[in-house]
């Protein structure tokens, strides 16, 4: 098979699609050739893929106590790196089929911290590992009354066990800046807010 696309003014050029795993994710080898920026086509290279839904991650935020609602959880990711696999986090979940992103960040608020989001503040969409996988994120601040979030959290037939903790932003930075919140969408969203914050508590007040 033969399938051609352009991006950016540069052609890539599907030779072969092999599907090599499927499960709850799914892996397929791909076997392309792509436009060389100097000109002509390169060789046929193979690369294998990750195929994911994309996901949803939303930092709760309350504007009136400038405090952040996070997560800590197991993560099966972080075992053979980290001796502690437990990490901190925002809320996330996946995208089923027909489900807008923000519908997934109100449902996924409630389902893990037990928080109704107000106002979704868009921070940004982004691809987390493109070398690798076609996955992704979709980036809010929601807004949310901190007041009465904590406890333990998630849906026991998924496995969740969840631990919501709130945290003033100060407190949150610092343990960022300290390197206790070591993934993606935490780092980008709890430095979104940083630079933004007086924007957003002026517009949510």
């Amino acid at each position: 098979m033969s399938e051609s696309s352009k991006t950016a003014g540069l052609k890539v050029e599907i030779v072969e699609r092999e599907a090599c795993f499927r499960g709850f994710y799914a892996l397929d080898r791909v076997h392309l050739r792509h436009e060389l920026f100097g000109g002509g086509m390169g060789p046929v290279i193979s690369r294998e893929l990750f195929v994911r839904h994309d996901a949803v991650c939303v930092l709760p935020y309350d504007p009136l106590r400038d405090a952040v609602v996070l997560i800590e959880q197991f993560r099966v990711g972080a075992l053979d790196k980290s001796a502690h696999p437990w990490l901190l986090e925002l809320v996330a979940g996946l995208i089923d089929k027909d489900e807008l992103p923000e519908e997934v960040a109100r449902r996924e608020a409630m389902e893990e911290a037990g928080l109704t989001l107000g106002e979704l503040w868009p921070v940004t969409a982004y691809y987390p590992s493109p070398g690798g996988s076609d996955e992704r994120v979709h980036l809010f601040v929601g807004r949310c009354d901190s007041s009465g979030a904590g406890g333990i959290h998630g849906l026991v037939e998924e496995g969740e066990d969840i631990r919501v903790l709130v945290m003033s932003l100060d407190e949150a930075l610092a343990a960022l800046a300290a390197g206790r919140l070591d993934n993606a969408a935490s780092i980008i969203a709890l430095q979104w807010l940083a630079l933004n914050r007086e924007r957003v508590r002026q517009t949510w007040r």
